[in-house]
């Protein structure tokens, strides 16, 4: 399956964004593909939710375990659902009046042809779903994210993509 690592840079501060991707109650407000999610508990330091994503006529649900380390990282464990396993990294940091934002997803689904599926779709479904973090960014703390095809505060965005065979 895919695993995919970029950094993007934002004009928004690490604490910002921290609390944009720990607010997982609000993702299927500006997800696309998330339907519903319902917590089962959280704290100010770790969270177990469940997502239902529906793609195609196709539903799953997805349950995880949210480490949350405020401002600097969110790592997300894959608990149960169609996956083998899903490992999800976002790391803050700041840079300049802003900050760099890692981020690294690495799964692979149970089901072979979900995973054949996933495979086929998987860039373009991932640069939405970048696409709507930097947009849902924007949106709340009132900054344009730069219009150079990156959202980097610089006009730069570094982001490799692998295959793990």
């Amino acid at each position: 399956m895919p695993k995919h690592h970029e950094t993007r840079r934002l004009p928004y501060t690490p604490e910002q964004m921290f609390d944009l991707v720990a607010d997982v109650a609000r993702y299927p407000e500006f997800l696309p593909w998330v339907s519903a999610i319902r917590i089962r508990s959280n704290t100010d330091t770790q969270m177990v939710a469940d997502m239902i994503v529906g793609f195609k006529g196709l539903r799953e649900t997805f349950t995880s375990k949210v480490d949350k380390q405020k401002p600097e990282r969110v790592h997300v464990d894959y608990l149960d659902g169609p996956l083998k396993y899903l490992r999800n990294d976002w790391v803050f940091r700041p840079e300049g009046t802003g900050c760099a934002v890692d981020f690294t997803v690495d799964f692979a689904f149970k089901n072979r042809v979900f995973e054949m599926l996933a495979g086929q779709v998987f860039g373009v479904a991932l640069r939405k779903m970048i696409g709507a973090f930097e947009e849902r960014a924007a949106a709340l703390y009132g900054s344009t994210p730069g219009a150079s095809g990156g959202s980097a505060a610089d006009g730069s965005s570094n982001s490799s993509a692998h295959n793990a065979a």
